[in-house]
């Protein structure tokens, strides 16, 4: 039988793709992909994972031994051990060619069809529009270029007087329980570097920092997301108690930023001493505003704060 050593190495189908050719849903193979590190796929210009044929063989060798009985660790380690004695598994029968890939609509587009969706009241087909884009795209691009696009044309057409303000509170709490769901969807590591974060005193606006503990709870990070609204002195006095890596915070206006200098000042004495983050509409949209405000601005995009706290937490 050939083996899969024999196959093209050149990447070219889709996550959805390679999902429908092995039975293997979209979120179980990025679990893999993560865990024991068997795949490397291409990553394109838009940041969309492209398998190659031998990838996709791999796929369903691996899933094979899985239905079989055996564990995902054990089957990872068997193909492990085969490599390091260079070899490689025989193909499994194929029931039907792979299906190539088709370039996927931009995320604009599904925001769009989500904002549809949710000012139409219609939770399902929001439901839906979210699975086919977590088939498609990556977690950060869902994120940051599908649910935060949405949010903001829900707030503006608020702010326009074309829906309701129960309809904007509606999609938003939709959206927000969709987050809470997926950060708590990955393990809490408690050997993990710790990060306490949410919203500065009084600042109500917290998809935008949630969206951050979504994304460094994926990057194996132990998050504490404590939300809005929350008192200065509660928040020194936990920072305190639970003594984190790092605590960060956002904020949308100038008012609520002037309270991450009391924050700051609360904790400055501790040691070790916690490094100190922020982020938010009113550092964006007013740069100078850093320079008043102790620590570090983790930057414009949750992409850009993900990139930023690795750094910090080396």
């Amino acid at each position: 039988m050939t083996t899969i050593a024999s196959l093209s190495d050149t990447p070219k189908y889709s996550i959805k793709a390679v999902c429908v050719q092995t039975g293997i849903r979209a979120v179980t193979l990025r679990a893999w992909e993560r865990r024991y590190n068997l795949l490397t796929p291409h990553r394109t210009d838009s940041n969309y994972r492209l398998y190659s044929e031998r990838d996709v063989a791999l796929l369903r060798w691996l899933k094979a031994r899985v239905d079989s009985g055996m564990s995902i660790s054990s089957a990872a380690a068997e193909l492990v051990e085969m490599r390091e004695n260079d070899k490689w598994p025989d193909q499994m029968p194929v029931l039907q060619p792979p299906v190539p890939v088709q370039a996927p609509n931009p995320p604009s587009q599904y925001a769009e069809r989500l904002f549809r969706a949710l000012v139409g009241l219609d939770e399902a087909t929001a439901s839906a529009v979210l699975a086919e884009a977590h088939s498609l795209f990556d977690l950060t691009s869902v994120c940051a270029e599908i649910m935060t696009p949405c949010l903001v044309k829900i707030g503006e057409a608020w702010h326009n007087g074309d829906i309701l303000i129960s309809t904007e509170h509606l999609s938003s709490n939709y959206l927000r329980g969709r987050l809470v769901n997926l950060m708590q969807s990955f393990p809490a590591r408690r050997a993990a570097p710790r990060v306490i974060m949410g919203c500065a005193p009084s600042e109500q606006h917290e998809i935008g920092m949630l969206i951050l503990a979504v994304l460094l709870r994926r990057d194996g990070y132990r998050v504490d997301y404590l939300g809005a609204n929350i008192p200065a002195e509660d928040l020194i006095d936990y920072i305190r108690a639970e003594r984190p890596a790092l605590a960060c915070f956002t904020a949308g206006s100038e008012e609520t930023a002037r309270e991450l200098r009391h924050i700051y000042n609360g904790i400055a004495g501790m040691r070790p001493a916690v490094k100190f983050g922020y982020g938010g509409r009113a550092f964006s949209t007013n740069p100078a505003l850093c320079e008043t405000v102790p620590g570090v601005f983790l930057g414009d995009t949750a992409a850009d704060a993900v990139a930023q706290i690795q750094q910090l937490l080396v």
